[in-house]
C-alpha cells in the first residue's frame, strides 16, 4: 500500500499588505518507519510546542477582526468553524481539519462557531519561527 507522502495545511498570515490572507502550505512527510505488522507509517519530523491547549468555543461564537494570540496550528476536532480574511476569503474547517494561524500583528481575521460549539485543539509553534516542516523561520 503506498502512503501519502505529503499534506496540505491552510495558513493565514500576513500579505504584502500588512493583512492577513489565506495560503496552502505543502508538508512533506521525510521519515518512514515500518511497524512491527508491517506498515509503513510516514512522518515530519518532531518539534516541541511550548503548549498544548484544549478549548471549547461556544455556539454562537462570532468575533470580529482579531489577530492570533501567537504562531499556532489549530485542530478541529468537532464542530464546524468560519474564518475569513479580509480580502473577502471565507475557509470553513470541520472535524479533523487543521490550519495554521499565523497572522499575529496583523489587523487579524474573523471566526465564527457554525452549527453549534466547537471543540479545537491550539498547538503554539515556537517563538524562533521552527516548524516541524522547515527549517529556521518560519
Amino acid at each position: 500500500m503506498v502512503v501519502a507522502s505529503t499534506m496540505r495545511l491552510t495558513r493565514f498570515s500576513a500579505g504584502e499588505d500588512g493583512e492577513s490572507q489565506f495560503s496552502e502550505l505543502e508538508i512533506t512527510f521525510p521519515h518512514s518507519r515500518t511497524d512491527r505488522f508491517g506498515h509503513t507509517i510516514v512522518s515530519t519530523a518532531i518539534a516541541a510546542s511550548p503548549a498544548v491547549q484544549l478549548a471549547m468555543l461556544p455556539a454562537g461564537l462570532d468575533q470580529g477582526w482579531h489577530p492570533a494570540p501567537r504562531r499556532q496550528v489549530v485542530v478541529v476536532l468537532s464542530g464546524r468553524l468560519e474564518v475569513g480574511t479580509p480580502d473577502g476569503q471565507v475557509r470553513t474547517f470541520g472535524p479533523g481539519d487543521l490550519f495554521l494561524a499565523d497572522d499575529v500583528g496583523t489587523r487579524g481575521h474573523t471566526t465564527r462557531a457554525l452549527d453549534g460549539p466547537v471543540q479545537v485543539l491550539f498547538a503554539p509553534l515556537p517563538e524562533d519561527g521552527t516548524t516541524w516542516w522547515e527549517p529556521g523561520p518560519g
